[in-house]
């Protein structure tokens, strides 16, 4: 039999240890903190950031384009009551002759504008890439006309176009002999010059996605192709054009929106004239609304411009995709 000793000792000591190893460890206490934020709080946060926006969106766009498609299939009679056509309009916006004359001068400018601003906007992007300040001054300077109101654009183009001989374009043709020309007074040609306009007005904000594309090539391209010989050209067509291909995309789809939504340019420089040359599918439909007072025909005109404008941008992006997967 085993004593325990109380002054010191062994055994007893020895039989306490073993008893306090057999009992668990208390965890150590947690510190209470408040109440957490809830998550469907902090889901909540970002929408009230966009709460303004939205409803100006849902108030200047949603829901007159609701309106729009609305009034396309009545025949709107203010104080006598609105009557319901069906499809009337749509009918007679297709078959009016001037609506498909309007809509050749609208393809045709658009294809001009986009084409011809893609060439200028990837020249001027190939001249002023680069890091210099004077570079990026000019840069600046050449996107002037991007952040100028578009109809301050066409008033000044209006005036060089002034079709006298003291009119400033007519002025520095007559230096070199050539006589004053009509510009947007001639039928035959009053299309192309509102397309120079166009090409001018595009062109530095096609430069701006063309540098951003430029940046993202690999300048180790440039320096093998150089080490094995390429010429400028090879260079640009084997290295610079492929790399520009989401870029391209990106400049050809925001181009075919905005050709289709061409009015305020055409509106200043001609007013659709002369004897309905310049007419564009935008200012037929301004016609027939404020003028003619014809609302569900103009309503059903722009849902028409709608449905071609998204079609025309989902083309664009699948023949883009489809050769760049090629």
């Amino acid at each position: 039999m085993t004593l325990t000793s109380p002054a010191g000792g062994g055994p007893a000591r020895t039989s306490a240890r073993r008893r306090a190893a057999v009992v668990p460890a208390l965890p150590p206490a947690r510190v209470v903190r408040g109440p957490s934020r809830p998550r469907l709080q902090r889901a909540l946060v970002p929408w009230l950031f966009l709460v303004p926006g939205l409803a100006f969106a849902a108030v200047f766009k949603l829901w007159p384009m609701l309106q729009g498609f609305r009034l396309s299939v009545l025949e709107v009679q203010p104080f006598l009551g609105d009557l319901f056509v069906g499809l009337d309009n749509y009918r007679a916006v297709l078959s009016d002759p001037r609506f498909v004359d309007a809509l050749g001068h609208t393809v045709l400018l658009g294809v001009g504008t986009a084409l011809g601003g893609l060439v200028v906007g990837t020249a001027l992007a190939l001249l002023l890439e680069g890091s210099s300040p004077v570079l990026a001054v000019t840069r600046t300077a050449v996107f002037l006309p991007v952040v100028t109101a578009v109809a301050v654009v066409g008033e000044i183009w209006r005036i060089i176009y002034f079709p006298t001989s003291t009119g400033l374009l007519n002025s520095v043709l007559g230096w070199v002999g050539i006589p004053a020309q009509q510009f947007l007074g001639d039928p035959q040609t009053a299309l192309w010059w509102v397309v120079v306009v166009g090409v001018w007005t595009a062109a530095p904000y096609d430069m701006v996605i063309i540098l951003a594309g430029l940046a993202g090539i690999d300048r180790s391209l440039y320096e093998a192709a150089s080490v094995d010989g390429a010429s400028v050209w090879q260079r640009l067509r084997h290295i610079v054009i492929p790399g520009l291909r989401a870029s391209i995309s990106v400049v050809l789809t925001l181009a075919a929106i905005r050709s289709l939504r061409t009015f305020t340019e055409v509106y200043v420089l001609t007013g659709g004239g002369p004897a309905g040359a310049t007419e564009v599918w935008m200012t037929r439909v301004y016609s027939l609304g404020f003028r003619s007072n014809d609302l569900g025909l103009a309503s059903a005109a722009s849902v028409l411009l709608l449905v071609v404008t998204l079609v025309l941008t989902l083309a664009v992006r699948w023949a883009t995709a489809r050769r760049s997967a090629a």
